[in-house]
């Protein structure tokens, strides 16, 4: 299938095994998750989102749990990118 250029394709992963699968699926961004503490799922945590972060060549999009409380803890690690409906709500 042949997208339009400003089409991005983004993958989610929450451990080294799925990054390494969303690269081989060749997406573009990949959403890391979820970095804060969230009801459904346990916190991956700045340090291993960062380990993360380290084993792919994608542009790492911070997912989970961002709020107004951890927003300044979000900008220390200067993700390419974030998402956060409770941020937005």
């Amino acid at each position: 299938i042949k997208f339009k250029k400003e089409f991005k394709i983004l993958g989610s992963a929450h451990n080294f095994k799925e990054v390494k699968i969303k690269e081989l699926q060749d997406v573009d961004e990949i959403f890391l998750s979820p970095l804060f503490k969230s009801k459904k799922n346990p916190q991956l945590n700045i340090y291993k989102y960062l380990n993360l972060r380290k084993v792919t060549f994608m542009k790492d999009v911070s997912l989970g749990g961002i709020n107004n409380r951890n927003i300044k803890k979000l900008r220390l690690i200067k993700p390419f990118g974030f998402a956060g409906i409770s941020f937005f709500e």
